[in-house]
C-alpha cells in the first residue's frame, strides 16, 4: 500500500473487528487475528509490514513484546502461590517440564532442528496463558475444580513461561555470538545480571515513587510506560539482548512490592496490550511467506500438533495430578485443553527475526511452527472440547448463582440472603472497606472492576448465571449489565433502579435492553432499599405450599413489604421484576424484604378473601 497512514488505520478497523467477533464468538482473539493477518498478507498480498513500516519494524515489534511480557508478569503475585492446590503447583513444576522436553526432542528428530532452537521451541510450548484460557473456559464449562485447575495454570504459566523463554533466547544468543563455550557462558551470566539487577532496580525505584505519592496518580501510568521502555533499551545497551528480561523483572518485583496500588497500572496496560496485541499479531502474521504458510498444512507440523495433544500433554497432567482427587474423567478434559496463546506468538515472532539477522540456519522454523500450534490447538480445542466435556459428565450444571455489583450494605443483605439458600455469590466492589466487611459476612469477594481485561481472567464465574447491578453509581450498573448480558444472556442481567433516572429527560434514559430487568418494582430504588436496611429491615424467608399459595402470601404479607425472589424447588433463581407478572408454584421459597416495623410480627394465613396488594414501600 502506498498510503501508511491508510493502511495503518485499515489495520487498526480490522483488529477492532477480530477483537469484536472474537468476543460474540467467545474464542480466543489470537485465532482471528492471526487468521486475518495471513489472509492480507500471504494469501492476499494486500497488506507489507516490511515496506509500510521499514526499518521501524524492529524496534516497534521489539516494544510491543516487551509491554506484554511486562504486563503479565504484573499480575504474578507469589503470595498466591502459597495458597495454590497442589495440582496447580504441579502443574506448574512438573507438567511443564514434562511438555518442554517432549516437544524440543520432537521437534528435533522430527524437522531436523538444532537441539539451541528446538529447546527454545519447546519452552515457547509450555506457555498457556490466560487470553486463551478464559475464553474456552467460557464456551466449554467444565467442572469447577478443572476449571480452577486451567484458569491458575494460565495465570501462573504465563509469566513464568515468559521468563523461562526469555532466558533460554539469551543462551542461545550468547552461543551465535561467541565461539568460546566459556566467553558464551560469560555472555550469558552478563546478560543475567544486568537484567535482574536492572530489572529489580526499576521496579524498586517505581514501586516507592507510587508508593509515597511523589507523581500525582494521573501520571502513574506514563511514568510506568516510560520507564518500560527505558529499562528495555538501557539493559539493551549494556549487554545485548538483556532488555526482555529486564522488564520481565521489574513487572514481577513491582507486582509484589507491599502497599503499592497497581490496579490503575493494570487498567491501563491491560488496554495497551489490547491495542499492541490486535495490531501486532496482524503484522507478524502478514510477513509469513507463502512457502512458509504452506508449510504449515504439511505432514510435519500436524504429526508435531497431535505430539503436543495426545503425548505432551496427557503425559504432563497424569504426573501433575497422581495421587490427587482429581478423577479421570477430569484428567482427560485437562488433558485436552492446553491452547497455545500470546507469549509464543509474541516472543516467536521477535525471536525470529532476531536469529534470522544473526544468521541461525533454522530460525526461519520458528514462527511458522508457532503459528501452526497456536492455530490448531485453539480450532481442535474450540471445536471438540465442549462434546468431549458433556460426554464424559464432566461439566458444570446449568449455573444458578449470582454475581452482585456492589459490596455494600443492600448488596450483602441480599447476598446473605440468597448464600442463605445454598446458590452461589459473588461479590464485587472496587471499595476496599465494603470487600472487607462482605468477608467478614462469610460471603465471596472480588475486589476490583468486574468489567476489566483482570477481572475477565481472575473473576471466578463458575457456577455464576446472573448479574444483579446493586451499586450506587448507575453508570456503573449499566456499563455492567451490558458487559455481562454477552456472557450471562440478556434475560439474566438485573440492575437496581436509581432516584437520578425519575428525573432525567427522556432523551437521556438508557435502553431496557441495554441496562437490564430493573429489579423488584420501579419504586424500589437504591436510596429506598439501603435506607430500610439501615433501619433494621429484614430479608424472610416463606415457603409456599398447595394450602398457602402465591396468592395467599400477597393477601396476608404486612404493609411495605417488598418481594425480591423466588426460588423453585429445582434451586432456580426468579427476582421479582418490575413490569412482570410471576406467579410462583407450590414449593417455591419466596425471599421478601420486610420492614423493621413490621420484621417480628409474623406472617398470617388469610381467613378472608381480600383483593391482593401490590408489592409496595412505604413512602
Amino acid at each position: 500500500m502506498e498510503n501508511a497512514g491508510l493502511a495503518i488505520a485499515l489495520i487498526g478497523i480490522v483488529a477492532l473487528f477480530c477483537q469484536w467477533a472474537a468476543w460474540q464468538a467467545r474464542l480466543p482473539a489470537i485465532l482471528f487475528l492471526l487468521v486475518t493477518g495471513l489472509i492480507l498478507g500471504p494469501i492476499g498480498g494486500w497488506l507489507d509490514p516490511d515496506a509500510l513500516f521499514g526499518d521501524l519494524l524492529f524496534p516497534l515489534v521489539s516494544l510491543a513484546v516487551a509491554v506484554i511480557l511486562f504486563e503479565g508478569s504484573l499480575t504474578l503475585n507469589f503470595r498466591e502461590l502459597g495458597s495454590l492446590s497442589t495440582v496447580v503447583r504441579r502443574m506448574i513444576t512438573v507438567a511443564a517440564p514434562i511438555t518442554w522436553a517432549v516437544v524440543a526432542v520432537t521437534t528435533h528428530y522430527l524437522f531436523g532442528i538444532g537441539w539451541d532452537l528446538s529447546i527454545l521451541f519447546g519452552a515457547l510450548m509450555v506457555v498457556t496463558g490466560p487470553t486463551v484460557i478464559t475464553p474456552l473456559l467460557r464456551s466449554v464449562r467444565p467442572s469447577e475444580r478443572v476449571a480452577n485447575i486451567l484458569r491458575w495454570e494460565g495465570i501462573v504459566i504465563d509469566p513464568v513461561g515468559a521468563l523461562l523463554v526469555v532466558v533460554m533466547y539469551e543462551f542461545i544468543a550468547t552461543q551465535s555470538q561467541a565461539a568460546a563455550f566459556g566467553h558464551s557462558v560469560l555472555l550469558f551470566l552478563e546478560i543475567i545480571v544486568v537484567g535482574m539487577v536492572i530489572g529489580l532496580a526499576a521496579g524498586y525505584l517505581l514501586g516507592k515513587i507510587l508508593a509515597r505519592q511523589w507523581l500525582p496518580e494521573y501520571l502513574h501510568n506514563l511514568a510506568t510506560l516510560s520507564l518500560v521502555f527505558m529499562v528495555f533499551t538501557f539493559c539493551n545497551h549494556l549487554a545485548h539482548e538483556s532488555g526482555l528480561l529486564g522488564v520481565t523483572v521489574m513487572g514481577m518485583w513491582l507486582g509484589n512490592q507491599k502497599d503499592v496500588r497497581i490496579h490503575n497500572i493494570l487498567n491501563f496496560k491491560e488496554n495497551l496490550t489490547i491495542l499492541f496485541i490486535s495490531g501486532l499479531f496482524i503484522i507478524l502474521a502478514a510477513r509469513l511467506p507463502q512457502e512458509q504458510l504452506i508449510g504449515i498444512f504439511t505432514l510435519a507440523p500436524l504429526l508435531l500438533l497431535l505430539v503436543i495433544q495426545f503425548v505432551a500433554r496427557p503425559l504432563s497432567v497424569a504426573f501433575a495430578t497422581l495421587g490427587s482427587p482429581v478423577n479421570w474423567r477430569e484428567r482427560i478434559v485437562l488433558s485436552w485443553i492446553a491452547p497455545r496463546g500470546i507469549v509464543a506468538a509474541a516472543v516467536s515472532a521477535l525471536f525470529a527475526l532476531r536469529l534470522e539477522e544473526q544468521g541461525h540456519p533454522d530460525a526461519h522454523w520458528l514462527l511458522p511452527l508457532t503459528f501452526a500450534i497456536i492455530l490448531g490447538t485453539v480450532v481442535f480445542q474450540s471445536a471438540t472440547a465442549r462434546p468431549l466435556a458433556r460426554a464424559l459428565k464432566a461439566v458444570e450444571p446449568e449455573p444458578r448463582g449470582v454475581l452482585i455489583l456492589g459490596a455494600n450494605a443492600v448488596a450483602r443483605t441480599i447476598g446473605k440472603a440468597l448464600m442463605e439458600q445454598k446458590l452461589p455469590v459473588m461479590v464485587c466492589d472496587s471499595n476496599w472497606e465494603n470487600i472487607r466487611t462482605a468477608r467478614m459476612a462469610g460471603l465471596r469477594t472480588f475486589y476490583g472492576n468486574p468489567t476489566s481485561e483482570y477481572a475477565s481472567q481472575r473473576l471466578e464465574l463458575t457456577g455464576i448465571g446472573q448479574l444483579l447491578a446493586l451499586s450506587p453509581l448507575r453508570e456503573l450498573n449499566v456499563i455492567a449489565c451490558m458487559h455481562f448480558r454477552n456472557e450471562f444472556g440478556r434475560e439474566n442481567v438485573y440492575t437496581i433502579r436509581h432516584t437520578s433516572e425519575n428525573h432525567k429527560a427522556e432523551k437521556h434514559h438508557v435502553a431496557d435492553d441495554l441496562k437490564g430487568a430493573t429489579l423488584f418494582t420501579e419504586r424500589a430504588t437504591y436510596a429506598k432499599l439501603a435506607s430500610l436496611i439501615g433501619e433494621g429491615a429484614e430479608v424472610r424467608v416463606t415457603r409456599l405450599t398447595e394450602d398457602f399459595t402465591f396468592e395467599a402470601f400477597k393477601k396476608s404479607k404486612t404493609r411495605g413489604t417488598l418481594l425480591l425472589f423466588s426460588i423453585s424447588e429445582d434451586g432456580d433463581l426468579r427476582p421479582f421484576v418490575a413490569g412482570r407478572e410471576e406467579t410462583p408454584e407450590s414449593g417455591s421459597v419466596l425471599l421478601s424484604l420486610v420492614p423493621a416495623d413490621q420484621s417480628s410480627k409474623e406472617v398470617p394465613v388469610p381467613e378472608t378473601d381480600t383483593p391482593p396488594e401490590s408489592p409496595s414501600l412505604p413512602d
